[in-house]
């Protein structure tokens, strides 16, 4: 459900790009610090995202990512396994991806595949969904123990929302990319999704990896309210105002002369 404005007893209006943006600044020099602290404590942290088609799963991770190093902020997005990784035990090719000292992975979609798009699109047998469902919060421990932060989140929108969404896909070419087979196979399966994804929160919502679930619905209020809950997750230093001056530029040498490139610059029809 949409938070409710307390003056009007409605869902708050969609936020502007313009409040988004000014809300938005000071959350990225949070992550900066957060990843300063990553780094100089050798912490290991994986942030999941899970949420039905057009959640908002991308948008939220673009937000989190694009004022970070990607070699500390590293984004996996796994494709459908080859045939030796279907051979393999099931959690392996994730685990591959997991942090070393000094990292936070965020997992674009994760090992939840089988508690969610497998499981109702039938690529695996309910004997392997709940096999899952009972194994997960146990290797889920045996992460934690290791020391690494796990932080899952699940982005939750409305039907008609989702349907919004897929139609803007479907009508922008510049969108269309995001639109696969599957998107419209699953979209056929809306309460399908909705018990599969209450059978997982309610048997991998343990106290040592507990789920949260974000709403989505308007994508601006969703990632700021992600990002702030995020970083309240990790106990990192919060950032401190660096005092720092550009020391003096070097001169320019007497026998240098700046060379002709006119011929190597790129056209300019803007």
């Amino acid at each position: 459900m949409s938070k409710k404005d307390s003056k009007t007893e409605g869902p708050l209006p969609r936020m502007k790009e313009k409040e988004y943006q000014k809300a938005l600044k000071p959350l990225h020099a949070e992550l900066v610090a957060l990843q300063d602290w990553v780094k100089s404590t050798g912490a290991k942290v994986i942030v999941v995202f899970e949420g039905r088609d057009t959640a908002g799963k991308g948008g939220v991770i673009k937000a989190i990512t694009e004022r970070v190093s990607p070699r500390v902020f590293r984004v996996v997005a796994l494709p459908a396994p080859s045939e030796r990784e279907k051979s393999q035990m099931y959690v392996q090719r994730y685990m591959t991806h997991f942090p070393g000292a000094g990292e936070i992975v965020i997992f674009d979609r994760s090992w939840y595949n089988r508690a969610g798009v497998e499981r109702v699109m039938g690529f695996c047998t309910p004997e392997q969904t709940e096999r899952f469902l009972e194994q997960t919060p146990l290797v889920e421990r045996a992460m934690v123990d290791a020391g690494i932060i796990l932080v899952k989140y699940w982005l939750d929108v409305t039907p008609e929302e989702q349907t919004r969404r897929l139609e803007g896909r479907i009508n922008d070419p510049r969108k269309t990319w995001k639109l696969t087979d599957m998107d419209l196979k699953s979209y056929q399966h809306w309460y399908d999704y909705s018990k599969a994804r209450d059978a997982m929160l309610e048997k991998t919502s343990t106290g040592w990896a507990p789920w949260y679930v974000a709403d989505t619905e308007d994508k601006k209020r969703g990632r700021l309210n992600i990002i702030t809950h995020l970083l309240n997750q990790i106990p990192y230093e919060p950032a401190v105002a660096r005092d720092v001056k550009l020391p003096p530029r070097q001169r320019k040498p007497a026998k240098y002369t700046e060379p002709d490139c006119t011929s190597l610059h790129i056209p300019t029809p803007y």
